[in-house]
């Protein structure tokens, strides 16, 4: 009876995620008597270096006779084309053809991120404003590749050699990550005209818009708008600007953006800025400027605007606002026209369908796990817990939590920054950029956790208790003192079977949907064999990571309401694990925004310093989700097995899959 139940709850889960997927689908293709359906196409562009993947919308009054304007859209670093979905849906409602790209590194794009290039010289503050006397320009900076290509990101190829080039024969080489490539393939589309076509950018795409927008100055397919969510602005000092002209460019302003060079590294944005040298020379004007105000002419190409948007450097993506003013800026600078007004948006329902879909499809494996555990080669995996006598209540409990959440939450900023730019690894093994950052936090943790939990069984064997590795969630109960490796094989093969049920319906849903499964940022979406091998290089990391802090936070600190049973007992024991695997990052998180929002400036950039400012203090927004749902796998599967495998194995399994799905590669 129960394994029919589990089967009904099963199918019913992926039924419901290729509904709302197919939902999603339907959306993003438009289509009414007042909205023009959109044809969506994936395919790749051939370069001199590689493929660059793309997704196309081009909505049915794009035709060879009538002919469209055109926007480029360029995604943000660690992001892919997905992540410029809201714009692509809403401009292509309104008749335009939109192009998304995978940029250097990222997505499905086989070309790598050090193809940017990188010089050994850095500027600390905008280009154009620095100076070798007062040290804002400095040479000679060393590191690993990847650290010194990540001080060059706001550095251009369009700029003067003194930037662009160094003694050493290193060079900017594309700026525009592949955006140069991708223009000039949208340009020669026969239903694109050519002489209106419009590039934007988020983060990292934004240097990208600026690049492919100098790189066609002057040409007869130049962009005639260039539209920056959260991008720096540089002076003219910095290239020839005799040569080189921007037309009509809207700046999306975050009010709290993470990343110090989107807010000329001020601490706050705020209506300083808008008297600054820098923020004068992009508005064309002498004295101090106005948020959401356009200045100069949509007809010379002079129109300049700040939008000030009240959500932070991620959320720009996905901001109505920010939305809806771009929208209009594409309509009059391209000289098109739409009926629809620019508040009629539907981007978020496609968002909130794949979210679902993607939630379905992950909690799936609980029903999954169920009809598997019961029955066959699986079901010696399921173990009875431990008894109470080694459970730990009251003050010892709280100080075990805090001590873990104090311990992850501190390291976090350090680690993960250290990790990402500077680490000793072999850049050409070890290829995720973001992925170095939690290879070095999570090496850190697995020590200390390590020697946290062998600390605990020895104060236990001093005190005349057993410690047994039954208590630890790591053998039979018929041999409680030895380590099962039974136990891990199979827990292994069920959290793989577990996993390939997940990336099966990713598969099915990429084929059938051109969608992967996301929240706005990349998620869940199938690998190329690249990536793949980088999964499995991670993978081992990830493990031993997971399989220590669900040990320490289940086993170790298992409390009377492990052992409760029914939902209330599952909630009673969830909340406590989640808070040990989340509160670290919950405590990192809330040092960053409070005093961000009160006005002082990110707590990252305060307290430590810019350096820990920036990517993974911005990744926490999409970090803390993650960990609450692993930490709900994590509860269940143990409370249902008796052992820390099944749930560590598979967490850990889905963590690497973020990271090494479609984040950056360097190679």
């Amino acid at each position: 009876m129960e394994k029919r139940k589990s089967l009904i709850a099963l199918a019913l889960l992926l039924v419901l995620t290729f509904v709302c997927m197919f939902g999603a689908y339907r959306v993003q293709r438009a289509g009414s008597k007042e909205v023009p359906s959109v044809d969506i196409r994936e395919g790749m562009i051939d370069t001199s270096l590689g493929h660059i993947a793309y997704k196309l919308y081009v909505p049915e009054t794009a035709t060879e006779t009538s002919k469209a304007p055109a926007v480029l859209l360029l995604h943000g670093y660690q992001n892919d084309h997905e992540t410029c979905s809201a714009f692509s849906i809403e401009l292509s409602r309104r008749g335009f053809v939109v192009m998304a790209i995978d940029e250097y590194g990222h997505g499905s794009t086989d070309i790598g991120l050090l193809n940017r290039g990188y010089v050994n010289q850095k500027v600390t503050v905008n280009y154009g404003e620095d100076s070798e006397a007062d040290g804002t320009f400095r040479k000679n900076v060393g590191g690993a590749e990847r650290y010194r290509l990540m001080m060059n990101f706001s550095n251009l190829s369009f700029f003067d050699d003194r930037y662009t080039k160094d003694s050493a024969g290193n060079s900017i080489t594309d700026s525009s990550c592949g955006g140069i490539d991708a223009y000039r393939y949208l340009a020669d589309l026969p239903y694109v005209d050519s002489s209106r076509m419009g590039v934007s950018g988020h983060s990292m795409g934004t240097w990208s818009s600026w690049t492919v927008a100098a790189y066609y100055s002057g040409t007869e397919i130049e962009p005639k708008a260039t539209v920056l969510q959260c991008g720096e602005l540089f002076r003219k000092s910095a290239y020839d600007s005799n040569s080189i002209h921007f037309n009509n460019v809207l700046l999306l302003q975050a009010k709290y953006d993470e990343f110090s060079y989107f807010r000329d590294y001020k601490a706050n944005v705020n209506d300083e800025l808008l008297s600054t040298d820098l923020r004068k020379e992009f508005l064309g004007i002498s004295e101090a400027g106005e948020w959401n105000r356009t200045y100069g002419s949509f007809s010379d190409g002079s129109a300049r605007r700040m939008e000030l948007l009240m959500t932070n450097h991620r959320l720009t993506t996905h901001n109505s606002k920010g939305i809806e003013v771009a929208l209009e800026w594409f309509a009059s600078a391209l000289g098109s026209t739409s009926h629809l007004a620019g508040t009629a948006q539907i981007y978020m329902v496609k968002e909130l369908l794949v979210l679902a879909a993607m939630l379905f499809a992950v909690f799936s494996v609980i029903p999954a796990a169920d009809v598997l555990l019961s029955s066959g080669f699986f079901r010696e995996v399921v173990q009875p817990l431990p008894s109470r006598d080694s459970m730990i209540t009251g003050r010892k409990w709280m100080t075990g939590s805090l001590t873990g959440i104090l311990i992850t939450g501190i390291t976090y900023p350090f680690m993960t920054q250290l990790g990402h730019g500077l680490l000793p690894v072999p850049e050409k093994v070890f290829r995720m950029t973001i992925g170095n950052g939690f290879l070095s936090w999570y090496g850190l943790l697995i020590i200390i956790f390590a020697v946290m939990t062998a600390v605990r069984l020895r104060k236990q064997r001093k005190a005349g208790d057993t410690a047994r590795f039954h208590d630890l969630g790591m053998a039979e109960a018929d041999e409680p003192d030895r380590f099962s490796w039974k136990l891990l094989l199979r827990s292994l093969a069920l959290s793989a079977v577990l996993f390939l049920l997940v990336y099966t319906v990713t598969c099915v849903c990429e084929s059938l949907f051109g969608l992967d499964l996301r929240f706005i940022w990349p998620f869940f979406r199938t690998f190329s064999l690249t990536r793949l091998g980088q999964f499995f290089i991670y993978l081992p990391v990830y493990v031993l990571f997971f399989s220590l802090s669900t040990g320490r936070s289940l086993a170790l600190m298992r409390t009377e309401a492990t052992y409760a049973t029914g939902e209330a007992g599952f909630l009673k024991t969830w909340w406590r694990t989640c808070l040990q695997m989340t509160g670290g990052v919950l405590l990192i998180t809330l040092i960053e925004y409070v005093p961000f929002f009160a006005g002082l400036g990110p707590g990252a950039d305060l307290l430590f310093g810019s350096t820990f400012g920036g990517p993974f203090m911005s990744l926490l927004i999409v970090f803390v989700p993650q960990v609450i749902v692993f930490s709900l796998i994590c509860t269940y599967m143990y409370r249902r097995t008796g052992n820390i495998f099944t749930g560590a194995f598979l967490s850990a399994a889905m963590a690497c899959w973020i990271v090494t799905g479609g984040s950056s590669i360097l190679y």
